[in-house]
C-alpha cells in the first residue's frame, strides 16, 4: 500500500491507441511466438515522487480463430511518466488494442520549501 502524506494529491489518465497492426500488416498481427510493444507515456505534469499507475485495456481486436493470450502492464514508472508494456505470445493474433491509464500521486504544493515550479 502506498501512503501520501501531501497537501496535493494528482490525477493524471489517458486513453491511447498502442498499436494498429491489421491495417499495415504488422508482427502482433501477423507475427508468432513471443511478441511485445512499449509505448512511452508523458504525464501532463510531473509528480512530486511516483504515482500509482492503475491500466486496462480499453479496446482489445483479436482474431477469433486463435486463443486471445494479453498482458498489458506499466513499467519504468518515473515522477513524469511510465511505459505502458502490451505482450502476446505463441499464435495470437493481435489486431489493434487501446489502452486506458490513471496515475495517482503527491504533486507539488506552493507551500513546499524547494522551488518546484
Amino acid at each position: 500500500m502506498k501512503v501520501f502524506i501531501n497537501q496535493a494529491i494528482g490525477i493524471d489518465q489517458g486513453d491511447d491507441v498502442l498499436f494498429s497492426d491489421y491495417e499495415d500488416g504488422g508482427t502482433m498481427w501477423t507475427g508468432h511466438g513471443e511478441r511485445d510493444r512499449r509505448t512511452k507515456v508523458v504525464f501532463k505534469t510531473p509528480f512530486k515522487s511516483e504515482p500509482v499507475v492503475h491500466l486496462a485495456m480499453s479496446l482489445w481486436d483479436m482474431d477469433s480463430a486463435t486463443n486471445a493470450r494479453a498482458d498489458v502492464t506499466a513499467e519504468k514508472i518515473t515522477r513524469t511518466g511510465f511505459d505502458v508494456v502490451f505482450r502476446t505470445w505463441a499464435d495470437t493474433r493481435v489486431a489493434r488494442v487501446r489502452v486506458r491509464w490513471m496515475a495517482i500521486g503527491e504533486l507539488f504544493h506552493e507551500d513546499d520549501w524547494q522551488d518546484v515550479y
